[in-house]
């Protein structure tokens, strides 16, 4: 079974979740915007983002180098901004089949919770599996743990 973890990441969280899972054998895509919309301060970055997800903007983001309809299992990895996904994740969730596809989102907050997105998945992916953690980077041994099948 081939299996591809693609995720967005702006501080390190995501980039920390994708070492786990290239250590049991899947494959990393990393998305990436074309232009950083997000400001590198950490006060302005949750409210520019939060405000962002809040409305459901998509940004542009790089051509994956992989594709994805070649993978049997997809697991999207995304941090939560205000219970939503991160933009970029909304604009590589307009371009992704996941039709037929065993689909796994693993969400990354500060409240380790996700409530909001869950929902909004339940609704969109009844079948797809949420893996929520807390803080990764903070709490690795839990995110390593939740993580481990």
């Amino acid at each position: 079974m081939k299996r591809l973890f693609i995720y967005y990441s702006r501080t390190g969280n995501g980039d920390l979740v994708a070492s786990i899972l290239k250590e049991k054998g899947f494959e990393i895509e990393k998305v990436e915007t074309i232009k950083n919309p997000i400001p590198k301060s950490f006060f302005f970055s949750m409210i520019v983002g939060g405000f962002k997800a809040t409305v459901g903007m998509s940004p542009k983001i790089k051509e994956l180098a992989v594709n994805p309809e070649l993978y049997d299992e997809i697991y999207i990895g995304s941090p939560i901004w205000n219970a939503r996904f991160a933009t970029p994740t909304n604009s590589l969730l307009k371009e992704l089949k996941l039709e037929g596809k065993k689909v796994t989102f693993v969400l990354y907050s500060g409240s380790g919770t996700s409530k909001g997105a869950s929902k909004k998945i339940s609704k969109l992916y009844p079948e797809a599996r949420i893996i929520n953690l807390k803080e990764p980077l903070k709490y690795k041994e839990e995110a390593a743990n939740k993580l481990s099948f």
